[in-house]
């Protein structure tokens, strides 16, 4: 049991590394400023292993005993909650979708806390609570930055185009290492909460296969990030890459497991409002990133609370009573999705309903 524990952590965190790949170093892909995806992921991997060795304890505290009561952590229980979020986070991956680790591993742990009714209600409302504020606050500032030194920028491009490019790689450093400090913990947590391992041993061995996720794993959704989202200048992807990385770094040193992959994307979405206005919320991939956003907690809460039903307290009435409504709703969704695209389809063929 011990080892199917770690053995299942270390897949996490290698999806984890993929689907951080993206949030650290996709704006300095898209830009331009590293052309070879390979290059883009090593640094990647890189910045995330000191950001987890030198910054990444106290998210690790947060997530391994500051949501649910550490008495109610087992290995079966790690096993529940590392299985539920590296489902939700795998499907992301394979569909191409920047997710945000933070929210499936909280939404996993708070699935156990609710079929063991024992959570920390008020940490994990200032957690969700965050969740809104740190990508909201990463929006207003890059579009306020990016609307008010355009001309600056503009200036930049034409005649500082080299160091731009040294500044741009530097800030997706920054956010690599960001990201080592708060997403590593969402692998390594639950182990630390088992007394399966240390906090240092912790953040070694997840910095380590976060690091080879990135690289071995993140390619599609450094291009989701990097280059369907919007067109993006090098002094713009600097402003992009650094406001996020401040304010995960921030938070990180509070121990606030926050989405980095929300606050990087919404940064480019703030970029490309500052160009373009409101159309940038028109384009496909910024829907299905923001469905994505409001599913992936639910889904991973859900799976793990039937796990814990079924496999540990074999309450087959409730397992069965969430499936349904799991069931229900994915179908509601999929009525909805069916009924939209036949009113545009009619629409584009000039009829009427």
């Amino acid at each position: 049991m011990e080892a199917a524990a770690i053995f299942l952590s270390l897949f996490f965190a290698m999806n984890i590394g993929a689907s951080g790949a993206a949030a650290s170093m996709g704006v300095a892909y898209g830009t331009g400023a590293i052309p070879r995806r390979l290059a883009a992921l090593i640094l990647c991997g890189i910045g995330v292993i000191l950001g987890a060795v030198l910054g990444g304890g106290e998210v690790v505290k947060t997530i391994s005993s500051g949501l649910i009561p550490k008495s109610v952590i087992s290995i079966e229980i790690v096993l529940v909650i590392i299985g539920a979020a590296a489902i939700s986070l795998f499907m992301a991956n394979l569909m191409g979708i920047p997710l945000s680790t933070s929210e499936v591993t909280v939404g996993a742990v708070v699935g156990v806390g609710v079929a063991f009714q024992a959570l920390y209600v008020q940490s994990i409302l200032v957690i969700m609570a965050f969740w809104v504020i740190i990508p909201a606050a990463a929006f207003f500032i890059t579009y306020a930055v990016c609307k008010m030194a355009k001309p600056l920028f503009a200036k930049l491009e034409a005649k500082r185009g080299s160091l731009l490019i040294y500044l741009l790689i530097a800030a997706g450093f920054f956010e690599a290492f960001s990201a080592g400090m708060n997403n590593v913990a969402n692998a390594v947590g639950p182990l630390v909460a088992a007394n399966l391992m240390s906090v240092g041993q912790g953040v070694w061995l997840g910095g380590l296969f976060v690091a080879a996720g990135a690289i071995l794993l993140g390619g599609r959704v450094l291009e989701t990030n990097g280059k369907k989202i919007t067109n993006l200048s090098k002094s713009e992807g600097i402003v992009i890459s650094t406001t996020g990385a401040l304010l995960v770094v921030i938070s990180s040193l509070f121990g606030l497991p926050v989405p980095l992959t929300q606050v990087t994307s919404t940064s480019i979405m703030a970029s490309g409002a500052a160009k373009s206005g409101a159309l940038v919320f028109q384009k496909g991939i910024v829907k299905k990133i923001v469905k994505v956003w409001l599913v992936s907690p639910l889904v991973s809460l859900t799976i793990s609370y039937v796990l814990v039903k079924l496999f540990i307290k074999s309450d087959f009435y409730s397992t069965f009573s969430a499936i349904a409504v799991m069931t229900a709703t994915l179908g509601v969704l999929s009525l909805m999705r069916a009924i939209k695209k036949e009113k545009s389809s009619v629409h584009e063929q000039g009829g009427g309903i």
